[in-house]
């Protein structure tokens, strides 16, 4: 089946190349990509008398060809053997092509709401947003690293690229732009999230088609030709995407790097000290050489992100954590034998010290019973520990402080936003639509109830709350330990 076509194909290759030879002392082709072995789920060659073979029309029917197709190009190199089977073409499906059509109907959803239409408006003629400003630079990025890779033959990577330049764009942009597209006015600021958004799936899919010609032709037909009859008929008679320098800012893309890795580290400090992500939090505390390279517009993407209310730039994180260094028995073992447990001990003495001392490849030297113990970072185990009231992790680029101490003021915001999120699950529950208002009647312990009262605008305009009531009738729940009743009905 597949591998045996491989092997056929392989063999027509090396029979075209040899008549070539010897009839006109050339190859019958310029450039050549010849498949590896396709193996089964072992590793195993493909073969009818193992009776390990995998039947293509199974996998296409169940999967798709651009499931299958997508697999190929992003398993690895394509001159590779690589393993072949249904749950690995499941995988890679959900990881690009169930990401990028997600995106789509997001998109399509708050299109259709508001009537937008694409061609009635120019990119250039919008106010981005820093969000904006960072994806179109990652696209136009994108664009050139895709056209350079397929003009080398460098498909695994080029397929790679598209598939985190997709994850970043749901899991990042869409994610932290989607409230822009919530309002009921057409905003300049929700213009540019929409011509954004377009103009990013609309390139996208020229980028992508080679890859994955069906989806993306799916798309284009859906966004492009649906609002402009003058486009060309298909995704694959368009041209493909040219880069746009004018939009690629290559210090913004490192900046939202550090952005990234400090959301990444946030996160993590929030869950080892158990704290709710919806939990606000006072303040954020960053160090290391990423943390100055952050301006005020991407401190405040970080600090939304967290949930926290301001985000600090420190020189040093040295007060808030202390460091529990161990030995590396694998390199110290054969070095110093029985001297281990002694260094074990000086190293959970001077955690701080040893770890400055063998920063940047420097070498950290200390005397043990008359013999000098030498000792580099390759040599050590560290961890960092958080002080007392602080939860820190540190990264390549950045070390992330959270103040964990919490306020009467962040206790009640934080029973706000489990209140909103909960107005919101039973609203997903009773099958609303996003565009439908409700009234809500609201009844709970003191502390919730003051609460509710203290943000009740801003809980109304969250759920399109038209009228709210502190009466007892709805379902009980729980809110960080606290009893409430919550009933909603659509307007």
């Amino acid at each position: 089946f597949i591998s045996e076509a491989v092997d056929q194909t392989r063999g027509w290759f090396y029979t075209l190349l040899a008549i070539s030879t010897l009839l006109f002392d050339k190859a019958p082709f310029k450039n050549c990509i010849v498949l590896g072995h396709v193996c089964d789920k072992n590793g195993l060659k493909m073969s009818k008398h193992k009776g390990n073979v995998v039947d293509p029309f199974a996998v296409l029917d169940n999967q798709g060809a651009d499931a299958v197709r997508w697999y190929f190009y992003t398993a690895s190199a394509p001159y590779l053997p690589s393993r072949f089977y249904p749950e690995a073409v499941s995988e890679a499906q959900r990881k690009f092509l169930g990401t990028l059509w997600n995106t789509y109907c997001f998109y399509v959803l708050y299109a259709e709401i508001d009537g937008f239409d694409p061609t009635k408006y120019k990119l250039r003629d919008c106010k981005l947003s820093v969000m904006d400003r960072w994806i179109l630079s990652a696209l136009n990025t994108l664009v050139k690293t895709v056209d350079d890779g397929l003009r080398d033959y460098k498909i695994t990577e080029s397929a790679r690229a598209i598939g985190d330049f997709t994850d970043s764009l749901s899991n990042w942009y869409v994610r932290r732009c989607r409230e822009r597209y919530w309002g009921k006015e057409m905003t300049e600021d929700k213009k540019a999230a929409y011509m954004t958004l377009y103009t990013v799936l609309e390139t996208l899919c020229r980028v992508a088609a080679p890859f994955t010609p069906f989806m993306t032709e799916s798309i284009y037909q859906n966004i492009v030709r649906s609002v402009d009859d003058k486009a060309p008929a298909s995704v694959h008679l368009c041209a493909f995407p040219k880069c746009d320098k004018k939009y690629i800012d290559t210090k913004l893309e490192q900046n939202m790097a550090v952005v990234l890795e400090a959301a990444t580290l946030g996160r993590s400090a929030r869950n080892a000290s158990s704290i709710k992500n919806r939990q606000p939090l006072g303040r954020l505390l960053l160090a290391g050489v990423g943390a100055r390279l952050l301006d005020d517009e991407m401190k405040a993407v970080i600090a939304d992100e967290l949930n926290v209310h301001t985000v600090e730039i420190i020189d040093g994180a040295a007060e808030y954590i202390a460091y529990e260094v161990k030995p590396q028995l694998r390199t110290l073992g054969p070095k110093y034998g029985k001297l281990l447990g002694k260094i074990r001990d000086w190293l959970a003495a001077h955690g701080e010290e040893i770890v400055k001392g063998t920063a940047n490849g420097k070498t950290y030297e200390f005397v043990l019973d008359g013999q000098t113990v030498s000792l580099t970072a390759d040599d050590l185990l560290t961890k960092v520990v958080s002080r007392e009231g602080f939860a820190a992790e540190s990264g390549e680029r950045v070390t992330c402080v959270l103040d964990t101490s919490l306020s009467p003021e962040l206790i009640r915001e934080g029973y706000m936003r489990e209140i909103v999120s909960r107005i919101q699950t039973m609203r997903k529950d009773a099958g609303f639509e996003v565009t439908d208002h409700i009234t809500v009647a609201f009844a709970g312990e003191r502390e919730l109830t003051d609460a509710v009262k203290f943000y009740e605008n801003d809980i109304r305009a969250a759920v399109l709350c038209d009228a709210l009531t502190y009466a007892d009738g709805g379902e009980e729940t729980e809110i960080n330990g606290k009893i409430a009743r919550i009933g909603i009905r659509k307007v």
